[in-house]
């Protein structure tokens, strides 16, 4: 394995540690963020994420998560996508916890998790936040006591979230918009998000993102009148300067911006 990049390993709250996933790709910038959430004091924590299904991190991981005599008494996962979850059986049989998600096919031994439970296994109250959008399965964990949001793919610590095959722009903009509106009444202060660095200005992030999908689809709208017409020719317009390698995710996001003016 080699050495995580500096600033994102070990990085956090009080009451969240990251443990960065060695993953690192275009489409998951330096790595998946596994989280280690846990009250000060308490003997139990809550794993968000396990990630992918590499021994020596799920391991690592275990070796956080269990530092003090600790036990791991709950595994979330904020949606089903590999990066994210092919290493939660893993972890789970390594860790004895039960999985939680949202799409039942993904628990494991828990009866699962929906918008608006509160998760208290490690000794702090976690609220979960349905936020459908990035997959139709997507949900982000509140940790009130830090003022912090766990996002997921939601909101990435760099660049903006790809709507991917099983989700919907259409959701992701109301999911923006609900998430604004948390970010003032939950007074937030920090985001955690699946990859990428902690974002300390949530409110900033979210207005960005909001005008950002709206100048998108006005630039999507102005290429089908320039006589665009599928979603590879919108890519050479609008994504014109978007590496190659995140080529096929732009016409995910393409055919997603369709499928959403197409319905308005």
């Amino acid at each position: 394995m080699t050495d995580a990049p500096a600033g994102i390993d070990g990085s956090g709250t009080a009451r969240a540690r990251c443990v960065l996933a060695p993953n690192p790709s275009p489409m998951t910038l330096d790595g998946t963020n596994t989280w280690v959430i846990a009250e000060p004091g308490s003997t139990a924590v809550l794993v968000v994420d396990p990630g992918p299904s590499g021994e020596s991190h799920l391991r690592r991981v275990l070796s956080v998560a269990s530092a003090g005599d600790r036990r791991v008494a709950q595994i979330v996962l904020t949606h089903g996508h590999p990066d994210h979850a092919a290493g939660a059986a893993r972890f789970a049989e390594l860790s004895g916890a039960p999985v939680g998600a949202l799409d039942p096919a993904l628990r494991l031994g828990s009866d699962g998790i929906a918008a608006g439970s509160v998760i208290t296994a490690a000794g702090c109250a976690v609220r979960v936040v349905g936020t459908p959008g990035h997959s139709a399965d997507s949900l982000s964990l509140l940790l009130e006591a830090d003022g912090a949001l766990l996002t997921g793919d939601t909101v990435l610590g760099r660049g903006t979230t790809v709507i991917a095959g099983d989700g919907s722009l259409g959701d992701y903009l109301r999911t923006l918009d609900e998430l604004r509106s948390l970010a003032d009444a939950a007074a937030l202060r920090v985001l955690l998000p699946g990859h990428g660095p902690l974002l300390d200005d949530p409110a900033g992030v979210l207005d960005y993102y909001i005008a950002h999908r709206r100048e998108r689809l006005d630039q999507v709208r102005a290429a089908l009148a320039a006589g665009a017409s599928t979603p590879a020719e919108i890519v050479e317009i609008v994504y014109a300067d978007t590496d190659p390698a995140v080529r096929g995710a732009a016409e995910w996001s393409v055919r997603a911006q369709l499928d959403y003016l197409n319905s308005v």
